[in-house]
């Protein structure tokens, strides 16, 4: 097992730097005269008609935000069970919120561009409520979400929102306790995970696979790792493309991470875990508010582990320093960076056999452990301008400055030999560094043309990703270099080197866009959301093996068009279509070559219809049926032996239904979950393997998932969830399955004052064996046995 004191030396040296440093800074600034004072003025008062209709108080609110064109965020325990009026006639913005807070005991604060309620016997500033926010943090509560950031780029309620899209809030993340990307989409309907081979996070969204749609703010996040949750405040899960927004890629899906900020106020906790299998971790979340116009906020992290997989190891740490500043009444910039570092025991799994996984232990590893390893080191910059224009304009413009240094290097199964008793080891290793640079700008601007309401967001994104990539093979003593299946440890010699067919390029990938949205009203009951994206995408690929220059250059239109009928406040139907784009140096930037750089790219078309509900106040239900098809696919034809021809062929379908829940189903019951019905299947033959008619892999028929919590008094909760997933194949192939399972987890939760819990997690309560994921027919994961995780979480 590699050392690992030294990058948990350096990360334990930034993080106490961090903190002296806030520790210095609050005693020179703690003073109320320190630094320029907010200007208290009120938003302007422009005037506009508004015809709201009595509801949930929640509702109501969300829409006048909407009509406005302003950002409203308010915990969800002050308006819980509160009814309004409603807001019918012509008002300006703070007297139609005073109109729509009648008999509520409520009252509109404002925070920079951000607005919000406080009671009015407390008449304090929003950020001068911490014992609200931390309760609510501490206790775990909301599983509720109003609004996806990177859903629409506006703020806009997830009720007017024309696609499906998935909130895994802090609260959540907090009672699960999930240690990987994989665990939490178990709760996210028509979302799963494929294996990664062993060193990356891989989603499936409704059957189609992806390393690269991550987005991290909004803003690209797409090289190959396993990403950690302690500075996030809740992970967006959209579903379908969503390239009028974010551009190519993101055919199936994406999730964005949305990062923790300072909140003006003075909060600290410490959380430490220790687990089955030799499982430590530990969590900091310091908050510290300056003055009235400066605050930070600090998330450190380091975990070690093992694992009932034999000889497994993990090792990973992370500091994230945070700054906002207030620089007048309209203008706010938040910068942070983030140090992050994940090495662990490359683990692709067990092989298959006459269709099914190999009969073994479930700890038992295939390959060679002593020269199986995947680390990954990121330094990334981010930076927030937001300037509030008045009158419900607003302009930000976000930047995001990553490098990633990834390498990995495994022995692992190849395939059974035919008569069972032995199987065929293979190696090989890859390293990458890549540098990504991002801009975004966003206008946005409301605009009223008669009943005609318009929130219009237009936006430039500017981006450069600079990347080297080569790879290397493994070779054994002799060829095929098999082992026993009953023994299938190895710690035979394996020399690296690189062969005629290993890649070795530098890549360079600049985009340019222009986007235009229009969120259209016209009725309480109708409206619209159209957009248009252009790109200007252009690829250059230097084969440093081959000695050749390739390079692509493509102009894409991604459209959307959504249309939301609302017959009630609490009750939305809607038809979405968008359309995204898969170049061919594909979402690594590492596919392109002499024989497909000129072909156009492929296109992903998208059909939903759906349904949202508000239940009741903090409680959502929602149903969506799709269709996803993919154009362009590129099947060779001729002689392959020759410069082979392409014909561009319609290539998969996906087609399902995915019910959601999420929210209070009563002030001591909580739930999120869903149900999804996938069909997906290839439309044509584009290979020997991947036959017409052939369902895509990893896609379970039926998967369904509930998770739930309940306060059992004011001190005790408890949590319990079960997750289904039906049969899926291991490759387009068809030949190997994994069969279907339910597993049972749970949690216990204790609450000693506001200052002190105590929580219990066990996954796989009822010790079921079954099968996580695979990556092919041979990279098969074991799921976990029954495992115990203690947390002691302290405020201070």
């Amino acid at each position: 097992m590699p050392s690992s004191l030294t990058a948990w030396a350096r990360v334990l040296w930034l993080a106490l730097s961090c903190v002296l440093w806030m520790q210095q800074a609050q005693a020179q600034m703690h003073s109320p005269g320190a630094g320029p004072q907010v200007d208290k003025a009120t938003a302007s008062a422009d005037e506009r008609v508004y015809q709201i209709e009595p509801g949930p108080l929640g509702s109501v609110l969300n829409r006048l935000a909407d009509a406005a064109g302003v950002l409203f965020v308010a915990d969800a325990r002050l308006i819980q069970g509160k009814t309004s009026p409603g807001v019918q006639g012509t008002y300006g913005l703070r007297q139609a919120f005073a109109s729509a807070l009648e008999g509520s005991g409520l009252a509109l604060v404002q925070e920079g561009m951000r607005f919000g309620l406080r009671p009015v016997e407390a008449p304090v500033q929003l950020s001068e409520l911490p014992p609200v926010t931390a309760q609510a943090r501490t206790q775990g509560a909301g599983y509720h979400s109003q609004r996806a950031e990177v859903a629409l780029r506006t703020p806009t309620p997830l009720i007017d929102v024309p696609q499906s899209v998935t909130v895994l809030p802090r609260a959540l993340l907090d009672d699960q306790a999930p240690r990987s990307m994989a665990e939490a989409l178990r709760w996210v309907p028509g979302v799963g995970a494929a294996q990664g081979e062993g060193n990356r996070d891989t989603p499936v969204f409704r059957g189609t696979s992806s390393t690269a749609d991550f987005l991290f703010d909004g803003l690209r996040d797409d090289v190959q790792y396993y990403r950690d949750f302690y500075n996030i405040e809740r992970v967006e899960v959209l579903k379908g493309p969503n390239a009028m927004l974010q551009g190519q890629g993101s055919v199936g899906g994406l999730i964005n991470r949305v990062g923790k900020e300072p909140q003006w106020r003075t909060h600290r906790e410490l959380a430490v875990q220790a687990g089955s299998w030799a499982q430590r971790r530990a969590t900091l979340d310091w908050e510290q508010r300056f003055s009235d116009t400066l605050a930070g906020r600090l998330n450190v992290m380091a975990e070690g582990a093992n694992s009932w997989r034999d000889g497994f190891w993990l090792r990973r740490s992370g500091v994230n320093p945070v700054l906002a500043a207030r620089l007048s009444r309209d203008t706010r910039v938040t910068v942070g960076v983030e140090h992050f570092e994940d090495e662990r025991l490359d683990d692709r799994g067990i092989p298959s056999w006459t269709g099914k996984p190999v009969s073994t232990g479930r700890g038992t590893f295939f390959g060679n452990p002593d020269q199986s390893i995947s680390r990954i080191g990121m330094d990334a910059a981010n930076a927030l301008i937001e300037h509030d224009l008045g009158e419900g304009r607003s302009l930000s413009n976000r930047t995001r400055y990553a490098y990633y240094d990834k390498f990995f290097r495994n022995v692992f199964a190849g395939a059974v030999t035919q008569d069972g008793a032995n199987v065929i080891l293979t190696a090989h290793d890859s390293q990458t560094h890549r540098r990504n640079l991002f801009n975004q700008t966003d206008l946005t601007v409301p605009v009223q043309w008669g009943r005609w309401r318009h929130l219009l967001l237009t936006g430039l994104e500017l981006g450069v990703q600079d990347g080297d990539n080569w790879r290397q093979t493994g070779y054994f003593t002799r060829s095929p270099y098999t082992v026993p299946l009953s023994d299938p440890t190895s710690h035979d010699p394996v020399s690296f080197r690189a062969s005629t067919n290993d890649p070795d390029s530098h890549s360079r990938s600049e985009t340019a866009a222009v986007y235009l949205q229009d969120q259209i009203r016209w009725s309480p009951q109708w409206l619209a959301v159209l957009g248009l994206r252009h790109d200007h995408l252009d690829t250059r690929v230097r084969d440093r093996r081959q000695g050749l220059d390739l390079g692509s250059r493509d102009r894409l239109w991604s459209p959307r068009a959504g249309l939301i009928y609302q017959p009630v406040p609490t009750v939305s139907a809607y038809v979405n279509h968008s359309i995204g784009y898969m170049p061919r140096a594909g979402e690594q930037l590492l596919s392109l070559n002499s024989r497909n750089q000129a072909l156009t790219p492929e296109k992903y078309v998208n059909l939903e219809v759906g349904a949202k509900w508000t239940v009741r106040e903090g409680l959502d239900a929602t149903v969506a049926a799709f269709q996803s098809r993919r154009h362009n696919v590129a099947v060779a034809i001729g002689d392959p032996a020759t410069t082979p021809r392409f014909d561009l062929v319609e290539g998969q379908r996906s087609r399902g239904l995915e019910l959601g829940l999420s929210g209070a189903i009563s002030s001591r019951w909580q739930v999120s979950g869903g149900y999804a019905y996938q069909d997906a299947r290839l439309l044509s033959t584009t290979s020997p393997a991947a036959r017409e008619g052939a369902t895509l892999a990893h896609l379970p028929r039926h998967s369904a998932s509930l998770w739930s919590r309940f306060s059992l008094s004011p001190q005790w909760a408890a949590g319990l969830g079960v997750s289904y997933r039906g049969r899926v194949f291991t490759s387009t192939d068809n030949t190997v399955v994994l069969p279907d399972y339910a597993r049972v987890d749970g949690a216990l939760y204790y609450q000693s004052g506001p200052a002190l819990k105590l929580q219990l997690n066990a996954e796989n309560l009822l010790d079921q064996r079954y099968f996580a994921f695979a990556h092919s027919n041979n990279n098969i994961t074991p799921g976990s046995p029954r495992a115990f995780r203690l947390s002691l979480i302290t405020a201070f």
